[in-house]
């Protein structure tokens, strides 16, 4: 699927992601048109997504960070649909993923404080439908977080 061309391309971008063209092109060892034209495919071809800025939210006051495990009421027909179209509408829930298994859903849920954590988790987490079970983890420290892929 990749050959060596894209391999250095996408190194280079996983290295640094605000490198120009010309720049990623002398990386490369190539011309700057050819790097854009295989940046173009590796875009259309779903490899390479959309360029995004990462913000610590630790910077912005946000200092507790947890991990919701969610099982849910799977005698309601719609259960996951409508936990899931509840849960978009907190702004404190930063991700959702869906499993198989004993936990259906997995929030990552962002406060500034403990206090901030408790308010938020009982007006807005308790409330979302269908809630059958839930554990929370809470995050201690990150040991490994690596978006670098070995390519």
């Amino acid at each position: 699927m990749l050959d060596d061309l894209d391999r250095r391309l996408l190194r280079a971008l996983q290295d640094d992601p605000t490198l120009s063209v010309p720049d990623l092109a002398e990386r490369a060892r190539v011309t700057a048109s050819r790097a854009a034209r295989r940046l173009d495919k590796l875009r259309s071809e779903g490899v390479l997504g959309p360029i995004r800025a990462v913000i610590d939210w630790r910077a912005l006051g946000y200092a507790v960070e947890v991990s919701l495990r969610v099982t849910l009421d799977k005698t309601q027909r719609n259960a996951f649909d409508e936990f899931i179209h509840a849960a978009r509408d907190v702004p404190e829930v930063i991700e959702i993923q869906t499993f198989l298994g004993k936990v259906d859903v997995r929030l990552n849920v962002l406060a500034r404080d403990m206090s901030h954590y408790q308010q938020l988790y009982r007006s807005r987490i308790l409330t979302l439908p269908h809630i059958a079970d839930i554990e929370a983890l809470m995050h201690v420290a990150t040991v490994k977080s690596q978006d670098r892929l070995p390519i």
